[in-house]
């Protein structure tokens, strides 16, 4: 046994190739379907960003709890797909997302994602220290360029402008920088614009990139680097001489100079397509009757009238949208509470009279809906008197209209009589009191009794002089009453 398994051990080559196994294309073998109501996701800080916890705690942060459920793909990428597109949107349309306060990347799912895909976010910017000659969409969007591509501004120019800051919607790429400022130079003065980010919590305060903290930024590595290899080896490190562009072979090579061409370091994207590169070069090659130096001379004019304007530079060249503009000023922000918005009346100059208090606003009503019963009532009566007939029978039941409280009984309705208090009215009571000294007198001593001693005084009671005699406190009796001998114990 032994011997047979060392001869197939000897037999199996290290050096066979693994033929690849080609997936069949069943609806059991693919999700596509499934993943048309998912996003596809990537940490920027894995070392800081815990995959299993986002896959719990995000659902909970967006409170769709029970309808979306996350899939960790690696250590970096996730999925979290959803039950209702409803649920999609909403959170794509919450903006910036962070887990353990370091941004994410999110965007919807592609069956065929481009090169960049989870490469940018929308981000929303802040640029402030705007000089008041530059109050312009163009302006504000040119400025916005330099952090991403500028999607929405915020600005309308016939609404006050209560901040010091106009927004504006880009999109940006998370391998760039964060730009903190930018200087501008106009007819000989120089300014400073600034930028501040949105829902961005944790960066790199080094090199202001969202995927690292500052101990680990690339800047601080390689300060570090070249401090030891200057203590090792005392030289400066020497710089590589930039290739150019243009190869020999190119035939816009002599048209197009090379700072023409490549990476704009300001926003570090291409300064001219490569559409337009390709279709430059296709317009030189095709056959149109035109003399070589005609094109060249046609295609030095474009470009150099286009590098003019900022607005045609982005359009001809780099075959980018121009952003768009909305006039809501909050809009991203969610829920905005502004108390320095007035009504139409206050903004007309028109006067508001002072509110009601709630008692007495209250009271108010209850008083006008009892008087439009009463009168009602009142007007249903006069009528049921003058007609007489059936509904001057039925005064007593609750179809008469009759005033008063109704409560249902095994017999109907039947009429709730409430209870009265039997006492004169107050202007009687009131002439009721006033006793003079010499009535008071009399009254008392009607009152005495033989052998009795007087306590108290008399008791006021609603009725005539002679009910109001009797009510006269006692005190006990003080002498055997004569005649009738000693009390029975």
């Amino acid at each position: 046994m032994s011997l047979a398994m060392d001869r197939a051990l000897m037999a199996l080559s290290l050096d066979e190739e693994d033929t690849p196994f080609e997936m069949p294309d069943l609806p059991g073998f693919t999700s596509a379907e499934e993943n048309k109501l998912s996003l596809m996701g990537r940490l920027l800080n894995p070392e800081r960003q815990r995959m299993s916890n986002l896959i719990i705690q995000m659902p909970r942060k967006w409170q769709k709890e029970g309808k979306v459920r996350g899939i960790a793909l690696s250590q970096e990428k996730f999925q979290f797909i959803f039950n209702s597109e409803h649920d999609l949107q909403d959170v794509l349309d919450k903006g910036v997302q962070t887990h353990y306060e370091w941004v994410i990347v999110l965007e919807r799912w592609k069956e065929n994602p481009p090169e960049d895909y989870l490469q940018y976010i929308p981000l929303w910017v802040r640029i402030s220290n705007i000089p008041e000659t530059f109050y312009t969409v163009e302006a504000i969007g040119k400025l916005g360029d330099f952090v991403g591509k500028v999607e929405l501004v915020a600005f309308d120019p016939s609404k006050p402008v209560t901040q010091n800051y106009i927004r504006v919607l880009v999109k940006f790429n998370v391998a760039n920088p964060l730009r903190m400022s930018k200087a501008l130079t106009y007819k000989g003065k120089s300014f400073v614009i600034h930028y501040n980010y949105e829902n961005v919590q944790k960066r790199c305060f080094e090199c202001f990139r969202l995927n690292h903290e500052k101990d680990y930024s690339p800047l601080v590595v390689r300060k570090r680097q070249e401090e030891a290899a200057e203590r090792r080896s005392k030289v400066s490190p020497q710089s590589t001489p930039l290739q150019p562009f243009f190869k020999v072979c190119d035939p816009l090579k002599g048209v197009l100079a090379d700072y023409q061409v490549g990476i704009n370091p300001m926003n570090g994207r291409p300064k001219i397509s490569k559409e337009v590169l390709e279709e430059m070069r296709r317009y030189l090659l095709a056959d149109t009757g035109e003399n070589r130096e005609i094109k060249e001379y046609k295609i030095k004019q474009s470009v150099s009238l286009a590098e003019k304007d900022p607005v045609a530079q982005k359009l001809c060249l780099q075959l980018e949208a121009p952003p768009q503009v909305t006039k809501e000023l909050n809009k991203g922000k969610g829920l905005v509470f502004d108390y320095s918005k007035k009504s139409e009346t206050e903004q007309s100059g028109a006067r508001r009279e002072p509110a009601e208090k709630l008692m007495a606003a209250s009271i108010k009503a209850h008083s006008s809906l009892i008087l439009k019963r009463d009168n009602e009532v009142l007007l249903l009566r006069d009528k049921e008197e003058s007609d007489g007939g059936y509904f001057s029978s039925r005064s007593d039941e609750p179809t008469g209209f009759s005033a008063g409280f109704y409560e249902s009984g095994s017999a109907g309705f039947i009429k709730k009589h409430s209870y009265q208090r039997k006492r004169p009215p107050p202007k009687a009571r009131r002439t009721q009191r006033k006793f003079t000294e010499k009535e008071r007198g009399e009254i008392l001593e009607g009152h005495r009794r033989e052998g009795k001693q007087e306590v108290g005084c008399m008791k006021r009671k609603c009725g005539s002089e002679g009910e109001r005699s009797r009510s006269i406190s006692k005190a006990p009796c003080i002498k055997v009453i004569p005649n009738e001998g000693s009390p029975k114990l």
